[in-house]
């Protein structure tokens, strides 16, 4: 039996997005009342209470406004299209064309984000990157994809901060945490969990042979303080180290990096991003508690498989996505079945095809539990 009980403050009203669609009449009254909730003089007394608010009031304020710029810029470009379809001017119309191929990609992000209504997902998260059996094939693999994660992340307007890496013996990496910071970052990337498979030919094997790599992905989403996880003492196991980098400045000289076990469920977290053994001590519970709730939200939607808190083998039969580079280029994820050939693009950070696909995927498979009363 695992030993930490949660609880959670959320409220149980129906969000505007509910059903992962997003309810235009809904959200607008929504807002409407919680902008009235703002200006009550007393709201501050209960801090807490006054920050969810606000954090759903800009939450639901900022989606709005989103569904109304692109209707402005949807009705604009159209206008200058048939501006310069009338008068023949093919630069105004290749201009006004390029402006809504532009809105439809924003459309559709905008689109997949109305799939997240998950508890948790308009949270901040942590990613972590693992490599598995093959040395340095599989180090650098996982820097590859921990590159991938922060391209993308960067390029998507959120902020990452890092809280450990582990430097592979000549290349890559053996394993690194993130936190990646911005509204809706756990629900973007909460389907990237699992174990992703690199071929290529090794720039490390001098007869030029083809290698098979594997490196897990692992996302939890960072605990609010309306969440409150309790962890027993006596389930821990903490061990001290000494925080490994590049050299100079930034290795620490005494033991400051902390690594957490939780005995129940087999959990480890590890943080030496502050020089501050107590910092990163805090740091490392704040990432535990996190797994834990994760963990909680996986049993109450009935996804998590027998054993899922701990690491599966990194290997054959554990993979969600297929990174091919030699013979031919192609990224293939197999759960979706979504392909992009362009494979150092997606390297590069363009993976919201494949974030949208599951996401997708993930509502449909909801709603046809719902429907059937599951």
């Amino acid at each position: 039996m695992q030993r930490f009980r949660l609880w959670s403050t959320k409220s149980a009203s129906p969000s505007p997005c509910s059903g992962g669609i997003f309810d235009w009449d809904n959200a607008v009254l929504s807002l409407e009342e919680l902008n009235a909730k703002a200006e009550d003089p007393g709201l501050w007394n209960d801090p807490e209470a006054a920050q969810k608010l606000m954090r759903e009031r800009n939450r639901l304020s900022a989606a709005i406004e989103d569904c109304r710029s692109l209707e402005r810029d949807l009705e604009d470009n159209l206008t200058l299209l048939e501006l310069g379809e009338a008068e023949g001017d093919a630069g105004t119309v290749e201009e006004a064309e390029a402006a809504l191929r532009e809105l439809h990609q924003r459309a559709e992000r905008s689109r997949i984000a109305s799939l997240l209504s998950g508890e948790a997902d308009a949270n901040d998260c942590y990613l972590e990157v693992h490599a598995g059996a093959g040395g340095t094939e599989a180090q650098d693999w996982a820097e590859m994809l921990m590159r991938m994660y922060v391209r993308w992340a960067e390029d998507s307007g959120f902020k990452v901060e890092w809280l450990e890496e582990s430097p592979g013996e000549e290349a890559g990496i053996k394993s690194c945490t993130l936190r990646i910071k911005g509204t809706n970052a756990y629900g973007w990337l909460k389907t990237e969990s699992g174990v992703h498979r690199l071929v290529r030919i090794s720039p490390f094997d001098s007869q030029a042979r083809r290698h098979t790599s594997f490196a897990s992905v692992w996302v939890y989403p960072v605990v609010e303080d309306s969440i409150e996880v309790e962890i027993l003492d006596k389930d821990l196991r903490v061990d001290t180290y000494r925080a490994s980098g590049a050299g100079g400045q930034h290795v620490n000289k005494t033991d400051s990096a902390i690594r957490i076990t939780h005995l129940p469920t087999g959990i480890v977290v590890q943080c030496q991003s502050d020089r501050s053994q107590h910092r990163n001590r805090a740091t490392a519970m704040e990432m535990l508690k996190a797994r834990l709730y994760e963990l909680e939200l996986k049993k109450r939607e009935e996804e998590a498989e027998a054993g899922h808190a701990s690491k599966t083998e990194i290997g054959w039969g554990n993979q969600i996505r297929s990174y091919v580079l030699q013979p031919y280029q192609m990224v293939k994820d197999l759960r979706t079945g979504v392909e992009k050939g362009n494979a150092q693009g997606v390297l590069d950070g363009d993976i919201d095809d494949f974030l949208a696909a599951a996401l997708a995927e993930k509502a449909t498979n909801r709603r046809e539990k719902e429907g059937a009363g599951v």
